[in-house]
């Protein structure tokens, strides 16, 4: 049943037991209790679907909008190249930037060759580098996050999946040059941190971003993968929920209905943000940088009751 029509029914009942002389507070409490959590519930799973749309803006759309001249660069220097991440220069607004993205790819030979955004370690090496050779020319760096997650197989193990993005959360919180990120779609767990350490992160309207997927929630904590809708709102992942909790500094508004709608506009929203905070970060020293980076770091999971 809406949730409309759900509060329209209770407001009878409110009504109905006024006029009868009957207490029912404790079950209203209940009644309320259970529509909010189907509410945010709703609003979750939105959120969900439209990071997900098959037509919403990929890295490459908005890097192709917002920057010009973009050179990609390739290979890690150890293994080979990864194309599930993408890294190169770029100038905005004239000034040089290096950019270091995911890219799931739109068609589905686009999408098998890279991996549909699920990065090998090769990917973060790669990263790394490019950020590396950022800091030693000074250029500021900037990522766009979207991928369900880092690539589980048996060769990104073999080759040390998980060391190379815990090097990345360390060097990369280092840094002495500026480092803004951008969820644009999904942020799934250790994948997207891997890239998501910054002085910076903003989330689109529309972007989720969780140690887990809501189908794994629900598999390991629900017992039920079709609780999925239930534990997407229970995880706290939309990006109202993360402003909340402090672990972006800010919302990039999307047009009604998900940036597919109007890609060009959430691009110049983007490149707004990104000019703004590049030339303020800029201005700063190296050191401050590095430190209230890792005072920002040190924050995250503390937790105050009351």
């Amino acid at each position: 049943m809406d949730n409309g029509i759900l509060q329209k029914k209770l407001l009878e009942l409110m009504k109905l037991a006024d006029d009868s002389g009957i207490d029912i507070t404790s079950e209203l409490d209940k009644l309320e209790n259970k529509i909010a959590d189907s509410s945010r519930a709703d609003t979750a799973w939105t959120s969900v679907e439209l990071a997900r749309h098959p037509e919403r803006p990929y890295s490459l759309d908005y890097i192709n909008r917002i920057f010009e001249d973009f050179t990609e660069l390739h290979g890690d220097r150890y293994f080979g190249d990864d194309p599930a991440i993408i890294g190169g220069l770029a100038f905005l607004e004239g000034k040089p930037v290096t950019i270091i993205a995911h890219q799931k790819g739109r068609t589905i030979k686009e999408r098998i060759h890279r991996n549909g955004g699920m990065a090998n370690p090769e990917g973060y090496r790669k990263a790394l580098r490019l950020a590396k050779d950022a800091e030693k020319f000074k250029r500021p760096i900037i990522t766009f996050v979207d991928t369900v997650g880092a690539f589980p197989g048996l060769g990104a193990e073999e080759r040390g999946i998980g060391e190379a993005i815990a090097k990345n959360l360390k060097e990369f919180s280092h840094l002495k040059t500026p480092i803004v990120c951008i969820i644009i779609g999904e942020g799934g767990s250790g994948g997207a941190l891997g890239i998501c350490v910054g002085d910076k992160v903003y989330m689109l309207e529309n972007s989720i971003y969780s140690v887990i997927s809501p189908e794994g929630c629900a598999s390991i904590l629900l017992r039920d993968s079709s609780q999925a809708k239930e534990a997407a709102a229970m995880l706290r992942i939309s990006s109202a929920d993360l402003l909340n909790f402090n672990l972006i500094n800010g919302i990039i508004n999307e047009p009604s209905g998900g940036a597919h709608i109007y890609p060009d506009i959430v691009a110049s929203s983007i490149k707004e943000i990104l000019v703004k905070d590049i030339t303020d970060l800029y201005n700063r020293s190296p050191d401050v940088l590095v430190r209230y980076r890792n005072q920002k770091i040190r924050t995250i999971g503390h937790w105050h009751e009351g």
